[in-house]
């Protein structure tokens, strides 16, 4: 069992920063792609930002040059640097972590206000 708790969410007023935090923990063999996805209300949940075991990113269009995802492998953990956050940010992102199957997290509320 694996589980998968982020951290960091809050409200912030647009053009502010945020990070979000990602740690997984219980039974993991070896871990490969950690990611962010965001689910806004009425809308369909989608990706943000991955990053692979070799460390390659790949971000939602919306959000490359503002958003930075990082991760410590040893640490089982994943990052996501947010900075000059908008209004249309606002949604609740989710932690997804790859290993034999792949899990979320519970989600954390990012609302960014004009």
């Amino acid at each position: 069992q694996v589980q998968v708790v982020e951290s960091g969410g809050g409200l912030v007023q647009a053009g502010g920063s945020l990070r979000l935090s990602c740690a997984a923990s219980g039974s993991i063999f070896s871990i490969g792609a950690m990611g962010w996805y965001r689910q806004a209300p009425g809308k369909q949940r989608e990706a943000v930002a991955v990053i692979n075991s070799g460390g390659i990113t790949n971000y939602l269009d919306s959000v490359k040059g503002r958003f930075t995802i990082s991760r410590d492998t040893a640490k089982n953990t994943v990052y996501l640097h947010m900075n000059s956050l908008k209004p249309e940010d606002t949604a609740v992102y989710y932690c997804r972590v790859w290993t034999q199957y792949n899990y979320w997290g519970q989600g954390t509320q990012v609302t960014v206000s004009s």
